[in-house]
């Protein structure tokens, strides 16, 4: 059994920041359960550009309001609480928050924590075997 809370892993090697961004990987590959599992909080006004070529990812808006782009349809989508979208075929995609936005995020294949978006805002595939 996993059992952990964000104030715990708040300022560790598990809480990535950026200008735009912040994430905290709460649940990731080396836990071994096959997916990760981040709390990642969107800055307003930022344009996020992203494209997860080697992940699914499940997003959940669970405070605050913005937009989601498709990059490859051109495709707008509202995101308010309440909201989830999966990028099931690996869309290249825009998040463009209004207001500071709070979501939970669920990749599978899990991610390490080290990955670093590329200039494509894609992650690598990183595989590790779970802690023991």
């Amino acid at each position: 059994m996993i059992v952990r809370t964000l104030a715990e892993i708040t300022d560790t090697d598990r809480d990535v920041k950026t200008e735009h961004w912040r994430s905290k990987r709460i649940v990731l590959a080396g836990d071994g359960v096959g997916f990760s599992v981040h709390e990642t909080v969107l800055e307003p006004g930022a344009v996020n550009d992203f494209w997860y070529a080697n992940h699914i990812e499940a997003v959940f808006v669970v405070e605050g309001d913005g937009e989601l782009l498709d990059k490859e349809t051109g495709a707008t989508h509202p995101l308010a609480p309440g909201s989830i979208y999966v990028l099931d075929g690996n869309e290249r995609h825009q998040l463009r928050p209004r207001t500071r936005m709070r979501t939970l995020c669920v990749f599978n294949p899990p991610v390490t924590g080290r990955e670093v978006h590329d200039e494509n805002g894609v992650y690598p595939l990183i595989t590790e075997a779970a802690e023991a």
